[in-house]
């Protein structure tokens, strides 16, 4: 099994490890997630062709679309089914909701989100310092492993790459 990497840039920059080998985000954090009773504010960019794997967290997440093309899996009922977000639509993931996004436009995708502290501090949790403008490696399987014990610990769900799959998401190298 391997992942890509999602990289947060912040004062403190982080690279993330996600399950994708060619997922390439990048989010700049406009506010610091260390306020645990304030929202935490991000911009990310999804590269063309990269997909953000189907989980789900507690947490409530609004997403602005700024520019690009981006499209968000939602659940309906039993079914998913994904939808386009256009720049200046506003998508909401209420709390415990399977979502995931991908790009399949030519052109990044640039969102506004607003979260929780919680999953800021998550992510700079799992990841590790970023240099801006450095090439990053795929991660090893420690890295994954860590990941995924990481959510876990945060009560964050990752599908399995087969849930993946049924809802269209191929994961390279898994």
């Amino acid at each position: 099994m391997s992942a890509g990497w999602l990289t947060f840039w912040s004062r403190l920059a982080v690279r993330v490890q996600w399950l994708s080998e060619d997922t390439k985000e990048v989010v700049f954090f406009l506010t610091s997630p260390e306020d645990a009773g304030a929202p935490c504010v991000m911009r990310g960019t999804i590269p063309p062709g990269v997909p953000i794997p189907m989980h789900s967290h507690a947490d409530p997440a609004t997403f602005m679309a700024i520019s690009g093309l981006v499209e968000a899996l939602v659940c309906d009922g039993s079914d998913f089914k994904w939808v386009r977000i256009n720049p200046g639509d506003i998508f909401h993931v209420p709390g415990n909701a399977r979502h995931g996004f991908r790009n399949p436009g030519r052109q990044p995708a640039v969102m506004t989100i607003v979260s929780t502290s919680k999953i800021g501090r998550f992510l700079q949790e799992v990841g590790t310092r970023a240099v801006p403008g450095a090439y990053a490696a795929p991660p090893s399987r420690e890295a994954i492993q860590r990941f995924l014990k990481v959510s876990e610990r945060y009560g964050y769900r990752n599908a399995t790459p087969e849930e993946n799959a049924r809802v269209g998401l191929t994961l390279p190298g898994m």
